[in-house]
This record gives structure tokens, sequence and C-alpha cells, in this order.
């Protein structure tokens, strides 16, 4: 997995792994490799969450790790709704550009096609100019 640069006071991907269980890091590994086949990627990792980037922009962040799951937001201008795939959508507060899109990954299969050209999309649109 290809890292980004380090900021000041983020944390290493080994931090944020570190006491997983292996189902977990299975499970976050199987989600960068199907983001590696859509496009270039890197993981950036950060104080408190794991961006996932094009060589333009962050269009995706793992904020969580948890017990037997992986959650991810992608931060999209417009709500997708009509989906089976995000658990919630929610407008960040304050910004008529930007609603987040919760996904929660409990097994590889999640990884099906409707997430897949969200993922796409999110590719898609973080090659483009602002």
């Amino acid at each position: 997995m290809k890292k980004g640069r380090a900021v000041k006071g983020d944390k290493a991907l080994e931090d944020f792994l570190t006491g997983k269980s292996d189902h977990t890091v299975s499970l976050f590994k199987a989600f960068i490799t199907e983001f590696q086949k859509v496009g270039r990627v890197t993981v950036h990792p950060a104080k408190t969450m794991i961006g996932i980037a094009t060589p333009r922009r962050r269009i995706a962040y793992v904020t969580q790790l948890g017990k037997n799951f992986v959650h991810v937001i992608f931060p999209f201008k417009q709500p997708y709704t009509g989906n089976d795939c995000f658990q919630k959508i929610a407008q960040v507060p304050g910004d008529v550009k930007q609603f987040n899109h919760h996904f929660r990954m409990y097994d590889k299969e999640d990884l099906n096609s409707e997430i897949l050209s969200f993922m796409e999309l999110a590719y898609r649109l973080g090659t483009e100019d602002k």
C-alpha cells in the first residue's frame, strides 16, 4: 500500500492497525486493494482517520476500524439516495455542498457492484478540477 506524506502529529498506518482483529485488517486491506483497482490512490494516515486520495485530493475517509468492520465516509457534493450500500447519508452542517455517505463493511462481499460504482464515482470526481 502506498502511503502519503505524514504531517506532524499524524499517526502511521500501523498505529491504526495495531491491536485490530485479523478480520478487520483483512477488510481494510481488501477495501484498499479494490480502490487501487479503480485507479491510483494513496493512503494518508492522519490524527483520527485514514484518508484515501487520488493524486489531486482525498476522496474517502476510513473513520473507524472496529472489532469486525471498517467504516468509510465518501464525501459527495450531492446525496445519492435509493441505494443499499450506505447506512446513512448526512449533509455536513453549514456546508451546502457536502453530503457524507457512510459505508460500513463487515465482509469482503460487501464490496459489491453497487459500492464499487460509488468508489469509481469518487475516484472520477477526485481527478477532476474543482
